[in-house]
């Protein structure tokens, strides 16, 4: 006979196992291979071992036969070293299946996902060429499959994924994302120092540098707010509102985006109310003018971003930031509101698109709406609220 992969044949073990899946039939299915690791002899079934056992055993077999052809393909690893790992899914099943009682079957041995998901799907490849087949038995099989597929939650990578997609997932990623920006917060003030102390000595290649960090520092703290905010949800505007200080708050965004400003080359013209005094949630006004205005500069090579508060009313203010960057085209915009953009899309607001939906949502819990008006001639963001003089 021709040499063969012993990875090929099947496992003596899924033999055995598969003996006692019924006591009342006293012969097994013999797909053990030959010692030399030839290919093995042709299953002979008994007249007391039903068919659709055998032709389930079988599929599942040529099943992982296939699969581990497949992944070694795709890996470093060997055929063999998947077909044995494959192998004790099969006899798990095989088990499985014979124990009627949920609460006796063993748990299923820990496999990569992936290899489980590809065993699936050839599995019900060679069912749809496999006569003789008993419904139930197919369905348990498959539920069993299902179960293998999520052992790996069970181990240590499993158990902190299944933290990040589970209940309390928001908790985990607020936990993480404070965790990178307390360092990245450092990093920025270091960076300013720096930058402030090289003005006594002059050095355009090294501030050129600091501003770069400062920059890509930036941009990951801003990244890293907007998840924590994501996270939070609805309490993104908390408290009461209170007396605040118009200026004070288009003066500190400047502060924070200054140095963004003077790397660019790129003006920020800021335009104040008459009437500074308001009352209002101060920070989240922040915060959504920070977003906008950053963003603004980022996508804005030439030009100038400005940044202002109209007065409508005694009591009404539009809070707006424009520029004259590249336009965002309406189907981009439309799921760049929901948080994520279109595949691919990389206009503004990063790959996440977390800045405008954190925006969108903070104007919305003041009671606004975010208004854009966009073109070929640059971009006007907006909202209108109503904030009561504080003095």
């Amino acid at each position: 006979m021709a040499q063969m992969d012993p990875a090929a044949t099947k496992s003596e073990s899924s033999a055995s196992s598969f003996d006692d899946y019924a006591p009342r039939f006293s012969a097994a299915v013999s797909t053990g291979a030959h010692a030399q690791g030839n290919t093995p002899e042709p299953a002979q079934p008994s007249a007391l071992y039903p068919d659709a056992v055998i032709a389930l055993v079988r599929a599942l077999e040529l099943a992982a036969d296939r699969t581990a052809t497949t992944i070694a393909l795709g890996t470093k690893q060997t055929r063999l070293e998947v077909r044995t790992r494959l192998g004790e899914v099969v006899n798990w099943l095989i088990v499985s299946l014979r124990n009627k009682t949920p609460d006796a079957a063993p748990m299923p041995p820990v496999i990569a996902r992936e290899h489980v998901s590809t065993l699936k799907v050839n599995f019900l490849s060679e069912l749809s060429t496999t006569a003789d087949l008993n419904a139930n038995d197919v369905v348990r099989t498959l539920i069993k499959l299902d179960e293998a597929e999520d052992s790996w939650r069970r181990t240590d990578r499993g158990k902190f994924i299944s933290r990040l997609t589970g209940a309390d997932c928001a908790d985990a990623v607020v936990a993480i994302a404070h965790d990178i920006r307390s360092p990245l917060g450092s990093i920025l003030l270091l960076v300013d120092a720096l930058r402030h102390a090289e003005r006594a000595s002059p050095n355009p290649i090294r501030e050129r540098q600091l501003g770069l960090i400062y920059g890509a520092a930036f941009g990951l703290s801003t990244t890293v707010s907007n998840l924590i905010s994501a996270a939070r949800g609805d309490g993104l505007v908390q408290g009461q509102p209170m007396p605040f200080s118009v200026s004070e708050t288009m003066h500190s965004v400047s502060a924070i985006v200054q140095p963004m400003c003077e790397e660019k080359g790129i003006p920020l013209g800021i335009e104040f109310p008459e009437h500074d005094g308001r009352i209002g949630h101060a920070s989240a006004i922040q915060q959504a003018l920070l977003n906008l205005t950053s963003n603004a500069l980022r996508y804005t090579d030439a030009g100038s971003v400005a940044m202002g508060c109209s007065e409508l009313s005694h009591d009404r203010v539009e809070f707006w930031v424009e520029d004259t960057g590249p336009g965002i085209p309406d189907e981009v915009l439309e799921r760049l509101c929901y948080g994520f953009p279109p595949e691919g899309v990389k206009l503004r607001f990063s790959s996440a698109g977390l800045g405008l939906a954190i925006v969108r949502t903070l104007v919305e819990a003041m009671g606004s709406t975010l208004q854009v008006d966009t073109g070929t001639e640059g971009t006007r963001f907006s909202f209108v609220l109503e904030l009561r003089q504080a003095w």
